[in-house]
């Protein structure tokens, strides 16, 4: 090895020009010279390709390039290297041509072994158009597999080079993942924590409420305003107060963009719906919105919302935020599984509309101002429950639904959700002379309180229609998912806690959510347990802390007096029951 390195320095007998080494060094080189100018500065780790295999395909380009590396080889390993003579050979002629494919066989050539890929793959892609790499690559799927198209996909880009007249650089290569390009443990474990690991998601009209100096919480996936605080409000309570007093005697916006929503289509959409839910769907008028409440299999409520009819075969549902993702998930086992041969499809849309509900006894009197005149939103035209697609400020796209979880004259506007930012700043310019202010998710749950609205406290997976007092809205006329598990003698034991009212006796007493529910003089024990308090809030509109619970044959008990047992916060009220309707039972309100 020190004569070929010799010999390429000049050292003895001249120097080897296949070496591409230059005499630079000087007419008397030395021996740790000659071996220094083979051996590089950091010594190879891995193995290294000589000869053929590294493109020397002349006998003595061989020689010489194996002789190379045995020298970096002795080296790297510690050994002192010995001579070694090369032997003079005349350089024969050599070309390399790559050959890619056989234009005249005729049987299948495959480009890609693992994935099955052949010539007549790449060739139908070329022909539909599928000429980039990337484009190759998910058409044909060449280049999926362990080797990440290492192998197969140049035979596969060299074949689609030549189809269709372009050089292999411009085809590209296709983007490789692991196995062929390892990942380090730290980059999966690194980012996936904290708020990396379930990052926050924001509605269109964030920003506005970042600038109204919102206090936030997580809802389900999202981030949604609690309450809007102004200067001299001392505590959120009041802040909360003014909001709801606000909607039930002026107007107020809230974003509800969170809310599931899913496109139905198609000729069964009825029928599938009517499975669903545990009242009737397929005789929904077009233009119309109804609640509904479905029911797992096992006769549990599983989640409620309104569902509206914007063409025969055409229905618009919403979700309560927290469920959208399972409901999304039962429906789409519902149609695959249970019953395949309908004509419906679904698509979750709830990213795709921004939706504000625009609430309180003035409201219509702002949208008049937003909605465009040839729509007429007037009581007769479009009364409680109505739903209908129209235009707004001058041709922007939207739809209107007349529904409302506050117990008021409200609506809720949807927009696309590019428009959703612009559109709520619109609406508060809108509706500043009507004194509109903004309102978040406690002033949301204090208006449904006050109209005995169940909510996610109360769907805990536990309770039925019927605790919920909805049972007549279970049809008799229909099969639906959990008709005949709700049946169970348990489930509709008369003595099972229902959803009931509750004031404090001393009305300047507060309630707390989760206390527990006795007889007035029973025993605190697990055994005389009779309910419990699912939400509380204190009420602008009665001067007081109201709540609503599940109390064992509770809407029978109007006008007893039990106990609430808070032993975790050391509280103890007697309370009133009473009807879970606090504000306006009769609805005149709602339809006006």
């Amino acid at each position: 090895m020190i004569k070929v390195a010799c010999d390429a320095l000049g050292v003895s007998g001249g120097w080897n020009p296949a070496f591409g080494l230059s005499s630079h060094l000087g007419s008397k080189p030395r021996w740790s010279d000659a071996i220094s100018a083979f051996v590089p500065a950091e010594l190879p780790s891995t193995m290294t390709v000589a000869g053929a295999a590294a493109g020397k395909m002349t006998l003595h380009e061989a020689l010489v390039d194996g002789a190379s590396a045995g020298l970096v080889a002795a080296v790297t390993a510690g050994f002192k290297p010995s001579i070694v003579d090369i032997p003079r050979t005349s350089d024969e002629p050599a070309s390399m041509k790559p050959f890619w494919r056989s234009k005249t066989s005729r049987r299948f050539a495959f480009v890609d072994l693992q994935n099955d890929v052949t010539e007549e793959d790449v060739v139908l892609a070329a022909r539909e158009g599928f000429r980039n790499a990337e484009h190759l690559k998910r058409y044909t799927t060449l280049g999926m597999a362990t080797d990440q198209g290492k192998t197969g996909a140049i035979i596969g880009q060299a074949v689609m080079a030549a189809l269709s007249g372009q050089s292999m650089t411009e085809i590209g290569v296709p983007r490789a993942r692991p196995p062929e390009t390892p990942v380090a443990i730290a980059a999966f474990a690194g980012h996936h924590r904290g708020k990396d690991f379930r990052p926050y998601r924001r509605t269109s009209g964030h920003r506005w409420a970042e600038e109204q100096r919102a206090v936030f919480t997580e809802a389900g996936q999202w981030l949604r305003a609690q309450w809007f605080p102004r200067e001299g409000e001392k505590d959120w309570l009041e802040t909360v107060s003014r909001e709801a007093a606000t909607v039930r005697n002026a107007v107020g916006i809230c974003d509800v963009s969170t809310l599931g929503k899913i496109d139905i289509q198609g000729s069964d959409a009825g029928v599938f719906l009517d499975r669903i839910y545990v009242n009737t769907f397929s005789t929904l008028p077009v233009g119309k919105a109804r609640y509904g409440v479905m029911l797992r299999v096992d006769g549990f409520v599983m989640d409620d919302g309104t569902t509206s009819r914007l063409a025969p075969d055409h229905y618009f549902m919403t979700t309560t935020t927290a469920n959208a993702a399972r409901v999304m998930q039962h429906l789409e086992f519902c149609h695959q599984v249970l019953w395949p041969g309908l004509d419906v499809q679904m698509i979750s849309v709830t990213e795709q509309w921004s939706q504000y509900a625009i609430a309180g006894p003035r409201s219509r009197e702002l949208l008049r101002g937003i909605v465009d005149k040839t729509f007429d939103i007037e009581n007769t035209a479009f009364p409680f429950l109505a739903a209908s697609s129209v235009t707004i400020c001058g041709g922007l796209p939207a739809r209107l639904f007349r529904i409302s979880f506050s117990g008021e004259l409200a609506y809720e506007l949807a927009v696309p959700a590019r428009y959703g930012d612009s559109t709520i700043r619109l609406i508060m310019e809108a509706g500043g002379p009507s004194g509109i202010a903004a309102y978040g998710t406690e002033a949301l749950s204090v208006l449904r309180i006050e109209k005995g609205h169940a909510a996610g406290n109360e769907l805990n997976g536990q309770t039925t229609a019927a605790d919920l007092g909805l049972a007549r809205m279970m049809s008799t006329k229909k099969d639906y998912i959990g008709r005949v598990l709700a049946g169970r003698p348990a489930l509709i034991d008369p003595n099972r806690p229902a959803l009931t009212g509750f004031k404090p006796a001393d009305r300047k007493q507060r309630l707390r959510a989760g206390a527990h529910l006795f007889a007035a003089g029973a025993i605190i024990s697990p055994d005389s347990d009779e309910g419990h308090l699912t939400s509380v809030a204190f009420s602008p509109a009665l001067g007081c802390w109201v709540g609503l619970g599940l109390l064992k044959r509770g809407p029978s008990r109007c006008g007893e007096i039990i106990r609430a047992h808070d032993p975790v916060r050391g509280a103890d009220v007697l309370l009133e029951v009473c009807s879970p309707v606090f504000v306006d039972p009769e609805g005149a309100r709602l339809h006006g």
